[in-house]
């Protein structure tokens, strides 16, 4: 029985992906479960793997191409199972599935017995092929396909190399991710204190990532039709710091807890206290989120990802390290799953680590507010009649007007300031 590999849906703001490898070619026996190709959605790279069993017949998307999600892209079906039908269905645009779909190829009814006048059937293939070894890594450059990993294939993509003039170091010669990085440093020695010939192009136009794409067109959502207005406060973070020191000095084997782990944990409670606020626009209608699922901006190379941690305000601080950990060390190696950058209810970026002192962040359409954090600072400050330093740290709110009044984001924020001064309402 034949089966449709497509282009799968794996977010609500996935509108297309990119063939980044075929790791099967056409010919080759398959089972299910097999690794197909490797892919780009609208936040990560995963492995697209097959349904059903039988025969890599044909491929229809070229690497490096971008498709809408529903597309078919390869046909998997028996040597002597007539498939004419579905190369003719292949010309015609797919529409796009309602609901997200997990990366796997899926079934398709069986094409009939005999093809229509008006489509040529092809060739009937023999009935028994031989096994196709895995091609060595010179016959599989000459063919065209060069075992690589994910990563290693979009370092290559991003620094403009070929991916044939890459030795690999993995089973079979498959490229890694160290086998780029070793290509990049030699060549940067053969290059360096080389001048640039007369005439020579200055400048290089890139294609978008699809991680990119999805930013911008995200963007253009937020910042068109939402009406941002902002308020800043200004924190004393010294307790917090107090906080965090006597906590990380009790056990060295635990997750360390930074000044995002603490702002994840006093965000959360102050939307427990201002439910407003953990709110979105919906449809002509404030939506108000009963839990509270904070998304922590990760700065990638090619764009930014928010994974979620879900239900902070019932997690202690040390549930909380050690989960944003996991994420974003998932995030950054573009492991996420669609679960794990889905379904906040509030975002957080902070750009303290790049000495920043403010900035406004934009909303995510999906949200109602984000909160912009900028760096910890050693500055003068009046109390009690003297002059004294003290940790200053200042926080940006970005609100939806649509559905968040000024007074309404100037008390959630007057509430997250209190709960940063006063931090043992973290350990409650």
């Amino acid at each position: 029985m034949s089966s449709q590999v497509i282009m799968p849906k794996l977010s609500d703001a996935m509108t297309e992906g990119r063939l980044l490898q075929w790791l099967k070619k056409e010919g080759d026996r398959i089972q299910g479960g097999d690794v197909l190709a490797s892919i780009e959605t609208d936040k990560a790279e995963i492995e697209l793997e097959s349904f059903g069993a039988g025969v890599l017949r044909k491929i229809l998307v070229a690497e490096g191409e971008s498709v809408p999600v529903g597309t078919l892209i390869a046909i998997v079906a028996e040597p002597d199972e007539d498939i004419a039908e579905l190369l003719s269905a292949a010309a015609a645009p797919a529409a796009p599935p309602k609901a997200a779909a997990k990366p796997v190829a899926a079934p398709a009814p069986a094409a009939p017995a005999k093809a229509e006048a008006k489509v040529p059937a092809p060739a009937a293939p023999p009935k028994t092929e031989p096994k196709t070894p895995t091609p060595a890594p010179r016959a599989a450059a000459e063919s065209g396909w060069i075992p690589a990993s994910p990563i290693a294939r979009r370092m290559a993509r991003d620094a403009g190399i070929d991916l044939s003039k890459i030795s690999g170091s993995g089973p079979g010669g498959r490229i890694l991710e160290r086998d780029v990085e070793v290509h990049l440093a030699t060549q940067a020695q053969h290059l360096g204190g080389a001048d640039v010939p007369t005439g020579a192009r200055e400048f290089e136009d890139k294609d978008l990532s699809t991680i990119r794409k999805t930013i911008a067109s995200r963007m253009v959502q937020s910042k068109a039709p939402i009406p941002h207005f902002t308020v800043t406060v200004e924190a004393d973070m010294g307790a917090a710091q107090d906080l965090r020191s006597s906590l990380n000095a009790i056990d060295p084997n635990t997750e360390k807890l930074s000044v995002n782990h603490i702002l994840i944990k006093a965000v959360a409670l102050a939307l427990k206290r201002n439910p407003a606020v953990n709110a979105a626009y919906h449809d002509g209608k404030v939506r108000l989120f009963s839990r509270v699922h904070i998304g922590v901006a990760v700065a990638l190379e090619d764009g930014l990802i928010v994974p979620v941690i879900r239900e902070c305000d019932r997690k202690s601080l040390g549930e909380i390290a050690h989960e944003a950990k996991a994420l974003i060390d998932r995030a950054r190696t573009k492991k996420l799953r669609p679960e794990e950058y889905s379904g906040g209810t509030f975002a957080i970026s902070n750009l303290g680590m790049y000495d920043v002192v403010e900035f406004t962040a934009v909303i995510d359409p999906a949200h109602g507010a984000i909160l912009a954090v900028g760096a910890i600072q050693e500055i003068p400050v009046a109390m009690h009649g003297q002059i004294v330093v003290r940790h200053r740290m200042r926080l940006t709110g970005s609100f939806d007007h649509r559905i968040i009044d000024g007074a309404m984001g100037a008390k959630f924020l007057q509430e997250v300031k209190k709960i940063l001064e006063n931090p043992v309402q973290l350990l409650l």
